[in-house]
């Protein structure tokens, strides 16, 4: 048989009909198999990124990016591990004038197996198939590179008590091999590399079975991932490495504009694979191609439709397709929220309902102007609506309702300027100074999971701690003492929660669908239909935003505990543990 030599986009294009065919039902989240190629690549899909500052070390942020999704713990013989022909990446944005990335870390895998006489992983205290991993740090935006850890180790999967523990396995236990794996770079970042728990939770059945999240009827819901794994790479690393060149090594306020970064992840494959049939080996050569990618969570899942998503993948948030812009500006989830469209057809989503008709005059729906109807009014001037402050980037045209809260959430962050302060102040004019509360503005590309570093971390046995974030923040703003007293600049809990970051205990799913409900315009004093703001004894918190703010998906934790350290990751369930 001859030499086959094919492209790797070549040999991905050639299976979409078959795959859209095979996946378009089974796609799970945030970003597992999130699109019809990938899917066919585990080892090169990105799954969940994560960003916050270390509640144990807070001079350190934590990033984790995960990749595989849908790891059986019990499937062996061939357990999951990096891949050796791919490419992970962490790109970090810092300043807004330099294009493009300023900080990379590049992990490249090898795998040896020792003994191929055996089909065991795992015998007689010996590990045959052992992975490493070399780690390199760019500094200048990826044209040079430095590497910083050498023959990092990857744990073995957690396969079993007698493969790991017993004396004919490694006499030892899988803790003592997760934290030995643990290591700190020549340039003083702290490096984990293996398989873990997959930290996301959510009822991927209900979700997908038309937004049945949570399940009508009295059904139970259920965890989709829970037992499952995935594969971390994670970096704790000092604030004073990832700020932009220039900033002071102490922040203005809690809210310092030159603390802002930006975080995405990647896969790529070399582009061409060569399969040798008569020696059963593959070849690999020819420029690196990226197959996948992640910033946000859920924006490929659930935002960016199915015929876009491959395309979507192989862009950088620097080169978005503009035409992918109108998902944010009129998002498919909300027609399931409006009773004049679809709403009637997903009753879980029945308390999640976008305001109409918002002080008496605002439309939020999709198709509608949201406060599009402002432009050129005075009331604009020096906002961030204004476009002699950030041009029409905020409020581009009419029918792009959304343009003002989801689409800086997804695709610039939010500055800390009027109307993005919370209404405790504002007496009843949005369009006031407010309480500050976010800045994260980072408007230099588009898709990234963006951070300000200044905000101190929520201890996580805080009674005030929440899965929900900033949304649980805005709401102690907005109406717990003695936050909603003063419309001074301090620390609410949970502001460094989702999405100014993401930590590993923060609720995305249900973030994501309570915004695109409108809740984010509520917090700004954009209230929801049922506040009447002619009757001066009518409290803001009405039965719209009260269903809004206790929606729940039905699952709401992980499976397994955190740790209170890094990696902060659950350890990778067992073979042995599944049914159990």
């Amino acid at each position: 048989m001859k030499q086959l030599s094919l492209t790797y986009w070549v040999l991905r294009r050639s299976l979409t009909a078959f795959t859209f065919l095979l996946f378009a039902g089974l796609l799970t989240a945030s970003s597992h198999r999130e699109a019809p190629l990938i899917s066919n690549d585990p080892l090169a899909d990105n799954t969940d990124l994560y960003a916050f500052r270390s509640p144990d070390n807070p001079d350190m942020i934590t990033i984790i990016a995960n990749y595989i999704p849908g790891e059986a713990p019990q499937g062996g013989p061939n357990y999951y591990t990096f891949g050796e022909n791919v490419r992970y990446q962490i790109h970090i944005d810092n300043n807004t004038a330099t294009p493009g990335d300023d900080i990379i870390y590049r992990f490249s895998f090898t795998s040896v197996n020792e003994d191929p006489t055996t089909f065991f992983n795992i015998r007689l205290g010996a590990q045959n198939l052992k992975t490493t991993y070399t780690l390199e740090r760019s500094m200048d935006g990826g044209n040079t590179f430095q590497v910083i850890v050498q023959n990092g180790v990857v744990p073995p999967p957690n396969i079993g008590p007698r493969s790991i523990e017993s004396g004919v396995g490694l006499g030892t236990t899988y803790a003592t091999l997760f934290n030995n794996a643990i290591t700190t770079a020549t340039t003083g970042e702290q490096v984990f590399a293996g398989p873990t728990d997959d930290p996301f939770f959510v009822d991927l059945g209900a979700i997908f079975d038309l937004g049945n999240a949570p399940r009508q009827g009295g059904e139970r819901s259920r965890d989709a991932l829970a037992k499952y794994n995935v594969h971390s790479i994670a970096l704790q690393i000092p604030i004073t490495t990832l700020l932009k060149e220039g900033a002071a090594t102490t922040p203005a306020n809690i809210l310092d504009g030159d603390y802002v970064i930006g975080v995405w992840a990647s896969a790529s494959r070399p582009a061409m694979k060569t399969l040798n049939p008569g020696t059963g080996t593959v070849d690999y050569s020819g420029d690196w191609v990226q197959v996948s990618r992640i910033g946000m969570p859920l924006t490929n899942e659930a935002v960016i439709p199915i015929g876009a998503k491959d395309e979507w993948n192989r862009r950088t948030p620097y080169n978005e397709n503009a035409a992918h812009f109108e998902y944010f500006y009129n998002p498919e989830l909300a027609l399931y929220m409006d009773d004049d469209l679809f709403g009637g057809a997903v009753p879980a989503f029945g308390p999640l309902r976008i305001q109409t008709a918002s002080l008496g005059g605002f439309d939020f729906t999709n198709g509608g102007d949201g406060l599009f109807s402002l432009k050129g009014n005075p009331a604009l001037d020096g906002t961030a609506l204004d476009d002699a402050v950030f041009g029409t980037l905020l409020l581009p045209a009419a029918e792009k309702p959304r343009s003002v809260d989801l689409w800086p959430i997804f695709h610039t962050g939010v500055p800390n300027v009027i109307p993005y302060q919370l209404a405790t102040g504002k007496a009843g004019n949005p369009l006031a100074a407010g309480k500050p509360f976010i800045n994260n503005f980072l408007p230099n590309g588009g898709d990234m999971l963006r951070l300000n570093m200044a905000v101190p971390p929520t201890p996580r046995d805080d009674p005030n701690f929440s899965s929900l974030g900033l949304v649980q923040a805005a709401a102690i703003g907005l109406t717990v003492a003695p936050f909603n007293t003063t419309s001074d600049l301090e620390f609410i809990p949970n502001m460094d929660g989702f999405p100014n970051g993401r930590r590993l205990e923060d609720d995305v799913t249900r973030i994501e669908l309570q915004a695109v409900g409108g809740v984010v315009l509520a917090a700004v004093g954009l209230w929801y239909d049922d506040f009447d703001p002619t009757d001066p004894n009518a409290s803001p918190v009405t039965e719209d935003l009260l269903n809004v703010l206790t929606y729940t998906t039905g699952v709401e934790t992980n499976d397994a505990e955190f740790s209170s350290s890094f990696p902060y990751l659950a350890m990778p369930w067992s073979g042995t543990e599944i049914g159990q």
